[in-house]
């Protein structure tokens, strides 16, 4: 069997691709397993493409297992990342994340990315920010292996210090060793649990220790709120990646854990509440 660009992108929507999605993958998966070139295949998308390459690609793809994994790397914040199933698919909507974090991280400091996962969001902001260190803390050694490699790839592991330890439990006194932190970040997981089993087919290959974030989605907000605050220098921030509608929760969290730090919620081009940000407090060692 061979594809063209057009075939295969109808193909793909019959597959359950959404149709917004279809075409790009469709030169992804073109380029990547059959050679194809981006502008041939924009200039003639009937020529014909066949590669057993191509095929089990194709074919991986249709029982809706994810693009980003079925390629292997993906691009993120100007880097690329190597990315497999120990890992969660770096995200366009975790940019804003990084993009707070590059302007509010003060100089020349450490900062710990809480739940670094493939590590993109530490290497990111290591990249464009070469005066700082990270400590990437994660719980899964093959995880945490990978963020390793991340950091090798885009040329910063002599500034990402892994640290293997459960954000839940150990992973403070862990961290401790290392403060006081200029900053910290994490996208966390934030999905509440009764929601997690209805989420798209994709998901369901990504680890699910990534997306569950308890009852409610705010499991692992409570405890960096409560525990890991103590770590920042004076003034230094905290930033976390929040649900589209986590906004209220997280401000109603930050009035119970930092009642003298209001929250700031930032919010995507498309509107929906995307960061909660919060500044230490100046005049004391701790914002607990």
């Amino acid at each position: 069997m061979a594809y063209s660009y057009q075939s295969l992108t109808q193909t793909l929507i019959d597959g359950g691709i959404d149709p917004a999605d279809a075409k790009e993958e469709a030169i992804l998966l073109l380029t990547a397993f059959a050679g194809a070139d981006r502008v041939t295949l924009l200039c003639d998308r009937h020529k014909l493409y066949a590669t057993p390459a191509l095929m089990a690609a194709v074919g991986k793809r249709l029982t809706r297992y994810p693009l980003q994994y079925i390629l292997g790397t993906w691009d993120f914040f100007g880097c690329t990342f190597k990315v497999d199933e120990s890992c969660l698919i770096p995200r366009p909507d975790t940019e804003l994340l990084v993009e707070t974090a590059i302007t509010a991280l003060p100089k020349g400091g450490i900062f710990a990315d809480l739940c670094t996962g493939s590590g993109c969001v530490a290497v990111a902001i290591l990249k464009h920010r070469p005066d700082l260190t990270a400590v990437a803390l994660e719980l899964y050694p093959e995880t945490l292996s990978l963020a390793v490699e991340n950091a090798k790839l885009n040329g910063v592991a002599h500034r990402l210090i892994p640290l293997r330890a459960d954000l839940l439990t150990e992973g403070r006194e862990a961290l401790a060793a290392y403060a006081p932190l200029c900053g910290i970040v994490s996208n966390p997981p934030y999905i509440p649990r009764v929601v997690v089993d209805g989420l798209a087919p994709e998901l369901f290959y990504e680890p699910r220790a990534a997306l569950d974030g308890g009852e409610d989605g705010l499991v692992f907000y409570r405890k960096i709120l409560s525990d890991y605050t103590s770590l920042l220098a004076p003034n230094a921030p905290l930033m976390v990646e929040i649900g589209y509608d986590q906004g209220d929760a997280l401000t109603a969290l930050g009035k119970i854990y930092l009642p003298n730090i209001p929250a700031e919620i930032i919010c995507d081009l498309g509107g929906n509440h995307r960061v909660a940000a919060f500044r230490h407090n100046a005049d004391s060692n701790r914002i607990s």
